[in-house]
């Protein structure tokens, strides 16, 4: 006999019922009423036992529903319920972590067609798989388990809104690759050679990367407004963590900027080719792909086409190698560490990834800082 269950945070009743194959099941009644939803709970294995398809089932019980309180069941497509969950996240994200969300449910909706415009209940955890392994074929396994993240993610909101009572997502693993490597840092020949072969902007960007150890869609996104010469720092907010950063400047990073031409306009890029990729684009994988060709260029790594091939996603040439423009953070952690300059300070400098970390380290002087940054050789 169908049973009945509460869901913490949920006001409607959960019914759990056994399907055909003696498998039980759970799924949201859609009620707040006990006797209604038991009602629904047993339609539902009625439904389930006499073998209707989904479709059949639904109509059964949005009939009894119907019957019983005068109300209509809306059905919620899985497009529906992904658009109102982004719309959410929207104001409580970076605008590019939005913006990864948007791309994943792309992903996903392109993925299982037609289904996306049934109700969500339809979606199963063979749909969830397929999409997995398909893009395991096209990129790096980062990307695809950062795309599973936001499907896991949306199904989980469905689960604790009564929207569907199983989580389909909830047992599908992410994927693993012996491609994957550990990034590392470059040499100092290795920077010579790429600083050879790139244009004034890339070179601004790549030292920007050593001397501070940015990311590449920070850097790119720099105006001369974050860029306090007097002061000789650099000020900015992470997109990635929206950490707030006051760095010291380097003796050779201030060099080279006072060595830029620096417009009227403070809201003007730094390094405007860059900065207009990713403001168009949302993202620096296009950046991170112009990276590539010059590591290439200067015979670091194989040129590598960059559109999708079987088995072959953007990350698979870094994971090779061992290198790309992240790198250039991990150099500068190096290089500060060669110098002796304690972690403590190397962590406050280049800015920390997480909160619990800011937490361990205490707090690091302007002045110790300043000197961490003075103890970077020059590559000018």
């Amino acid at each position: 006999m169908a049973s009945l269950r509460k869901v913490p945070g949920c006001t409607n009743w959960i019914a759990c019922f056994t399907d055909k194959d003696g498998v039980r099941r759970q799924r949201s009644t859609g009620s707040k009423d006990r006797r209604v939803a038991q009602k629904i709970a047993d339609s539902y294995e009625e439904a389930s036992r006499k073998k209707r398809t989904s479709r059949q089932a639904r109509t059964v019980i949005a009939d009894l529903h119907r019957s019983i309180t005068g109300e209509s069941i809306r059905a919620v497509t899985f497009r529906e319920f992904a658009e109102s969950w982004l719309n959410t996240k929207r104001p409580e994200t970076a605008p590019s972590t939005a913006k990864f969300y948007e791309n994943a449910i792309a992903k996903f909706t392109a993925a299982i067609g037609a289904k996306a415009d049934s109700e969500i209940v339809d979606i199963a955890k063979g749909d969830i798989l397929a999409f997995r392994n398909s893009e395991a074929k096209l990129f790096a396994p980062k990307t695809v388990n950062h795309d599973l993240k936001v499907i896991r993610m949306i199904f989980r909101a469905a689960r604790a809104e009564s929207v569907v009572g199983e989580d389909p997502a909830e047992f599908v693993k992410t994927v693993k690759s012996s491609r994957e490597g550990v990034r590392r840092s470059f040499t100092l020949p290795e920077l010579r050679a790429v600083l050879s072969v790139a244009d004034d902007e890339w070179k601004s960007m790549i030292l920007f990367g050593l001397y501070s150890g940015q990311r590449l869609g920070d850097i790119a996104t720099l105006t001369w407004a974050n860029i306090d010469l007097p002061a000789g720092e650099l000020r900015l907010v992470t997109r990635k963590t929206g950490k707030q950063i006051i760095q010291s400047l380097s003796g050779p990073l201030l060099e080279h900027i006072e060595a830029l031409s620096c417009p009227d306009d403070l809201t003007a890029p730094v390094h405007p080719r860059a900065y207009d990729f990713v403001v168009k684009q949302g993202k620096s994988g296009n950046l991170s792909n112009q990276f590539a060709d010059l590591l290439a260029q200067a015979g670091l790594r194989e040129k590598q086409a960059h559109r999708k091939t079987h088995g072959e996603g953007r990350g698979v040439g870094s994971a090779k190698t061992g290198i790309s423009f992240h790198c250039l953070r991990h150099t500068a952690v190096s290089l500060l560490k060669e110098a002796g300059i304690p972690a403590a300070v190397v962590m406050e400098l280049i800015g920390h990834d997480s909160k619990a970390m800011s937490e361990h380290y205490t707090h690091v002087g302007s002045e110790s800082l300043r000197k961490a940054a003075e103890s970077f050789p020059s590559l000018l």
